[in-house]
């Protein structure tokens, strides 16, 4: 490092090389690729994963079994005691969930966990609830609604 590298606060972005602008820039005619060779050509290099024609790591290790990662359904998770935010005997659903920014859309089913205490009596649609989600809206007055 050199004093002129040395900034009061740090530099977020330091300038970019500037390649290709001449001999005098030190990074002029070759642009800092070197003289012929693979990277050296535009276009060139190596695709991600080569080993220099070893044989690649994602070819010796083992493939094998059935994976559900295409099929997998993705879920808005919302826990029960951030419930209590909504007026007594309001019918909670997605919507209302995401609206009220209680959670972050993940999914396009919503699913309530049973995380906390519960104190208001509600109407809760959706998709999916744990079985402690359900008991603790159940105790404390309100109604369950499984979706399709």
């Amino acid at each position: 490092m050199q004093i002129h590298d040395v900034t009061p606060k740090g530099v977020k972005y330091p300038n970019r090389k500037r390649v290709g602008r001449g001999v005098g820039s030190g990074l002029g005619k070759t642009a800092g690729r070197g003289h012929k060779g693979q990277n050296s050509r535009s276009g060139g290099g190596v695709r991600p994963g080569f080993e220099g024609g070893q044989m690649p790591l994602f070819r010796k290790v083992p493939k094998r079994g059935f994976t559900n990662a295409r099929f997998k359904k993705h879920y808005t998770l919302v826990n029960v005691q951030s419930l209590n935010s909504f007026p007594e005997g309001t019918e909670v659903e997605l919507a209302s969930v995401l609206e009220k920014g209680l959670a972050r859309r993940t999914g396009g089913m919503l699913k309530v966990l049973g995380q906390g205490e519960i104190s208001v009596k509600l109407t809760v649609r959706a998709h999916r609830f744990s079985d402690s989600a359900k008991a603790k809206i159940e105790a404390a007055g309100g109604t369950v609604e499984v979706l399709g």
